[in-house]
């Protein structure tokens, strides 16, 4: 099959990224994206990808949103068996683009269930731009989910959202992640965390844990989501001096950072999924994470790490009590639950998904997964 991948953008490296970069380089296939950064696929270790720009987008957010949109819709492509979109903006080249099948990260949840959380933190002029922007922009949302034809959600957590929100089926594929990759070279003196820089991975929780902690250590690696200043959020959080941030780290550096570290600390809100938990048990490391979300789908308590209240004080108990010799003893069971979650295991399931979705006539109604 000819395919065609359409990610959002490709302006750092995250989750989302590396997984529309893991598809186009298994399935030899075109990726299209706004706002490449060309040495992007270099850094995550898949520079043999052919990654076409469609248009720059600004980095203000809305405006960004928008134009993404707005780039995928006049997008016109052809001689393609089957069209794969990944992320939410790009499925509004979904009408003009079939067969299809979308790969959703999650719903855009400022639209649906964190909507008066993110227009609380607003002034009121603020807010109410903001609410005239979420009516508009999610019926024409709504539309581009009304053209794709098959769903895939990458966690079971997604696949309730999609079902709630969207009121679509789908199936579900976890991410991909390349377990051979990834080493173990002891259990070391820090802790890890790898993130981007923004609100809803809570990074000032984390924080606040390794200040109740000033024995133990933390790294934190990534770089700020488009639009925040690194320094300042930086700043924000008066970071005691047991914390440090190393901003974005290619795929080797990363790769390394797991192998020696303590142990993953893991505190998105809600997440997604998270392959964080996954690549650090493939490189043999337990994981502490907050008991929410796509984590209680990867780790397993007291095999793989802890699932524990979001608070620091039930983070910093946890991290206090986990000792070398417990974190060694779970080196086994974390490379085994790793393994589960293997690139082999995404694509063997995704070359299936594809296949579905490639015998959907071009012309007919959506369906589930």
């Amino acid at each position: 099959m000819r395919v065609a991948i359409l990610h959002d953008h490709l302006s750092f490296i995250g989750g989302g990224e590396r997984l529309a970069l893991t598809l186009a380089s298994a399935l030899d296939a075109d990726l299209y994206v706004t706002d490449l950064d060309p040495q992007l696929p270099k850094r995550a270790g898949m520079g043999d990808v052919r990654v076409r720009e469609i248009a720059k987008v600004p980095s203000t957010p809305v405006l960004r949103q928008d134009r993404q949109a707005a780039a995928f819709g006049r997008l016109k492509l052809s001689g393609y068996d089957v069209y794969v979109f990944s992320g939410n903006w790009s499925i509004a080249a979904a009408s003009r683009h079939r067969p299809n099948l979308w790969y959703c990260h999650t719903p855009v949840r400022v639209f649906y269930d964190l909507r008066e959380t993110f227009l609380k933190g607003l002034s009121p002029a603020k807010r109410f731009a903001a609410r005239s922007w979420i009516a508009r922009a999610r019926r024409h949302y709504e539309r581009d989910v009304a053209s794709v034809q098959r769903i895939v959600a990458n966690s079971r957590n997604v696949e309730a959202r999609i079902r709630k929100c969207l009121h679509r089926p789908a199936e579900v594929v976890h991410p991909p992640v390349d377990t051979s990759a990834y080493r173990f070279e002891g259990v070391g003196e820090e802790w890890l965390s790898v993130n981007r820089l923004s609100h809803e991975k809570r990074i000032e929780l984390q924080v606040e844990t390794f200040r109740k902690l000033p024995h133990e250590r933390l790294a934190i690696a990534g770089g700020p989501q488009v639009g925040v200043d690194a320094d300042r959020f930086i700043h924000s959080l008066d970071p005691p001096p047991n914390v440090r941030f190393l901003g974005e780290i290619e795929e080797r550096g990363l790769r390394d950072l797991y192998a020696r570290c303590r142990g993953l600390v893991a505190t998105s809100r809600d997440e997604d999924f998270g392959l964080t938990p996954v690549e650090a048990m493939a490189a043999g490391k337990a994981v502490v994470a907050v008991d929410e979300g796509g984590y209680r789908e990867t780790v397993v308590p007291g095999a793989t790490g802890w699932l524990v209240p979001a608070n620091a004080e039930s983070l910093a108990g946890t991290i206090a009590r986990a000792t070398p010799e417990a974190l060694m003893a779970m080196r086994p069971a974390c490379e085994a639950r790793a393994r589960s979650f293997d690139a082999s295991v995404f694509l063997e399931k995704m070359k299936g998904q594809l296949e579905l979705a490639a015998r959907s006539p071009a012309s007919s109604r959506p369906a589930g997964g």
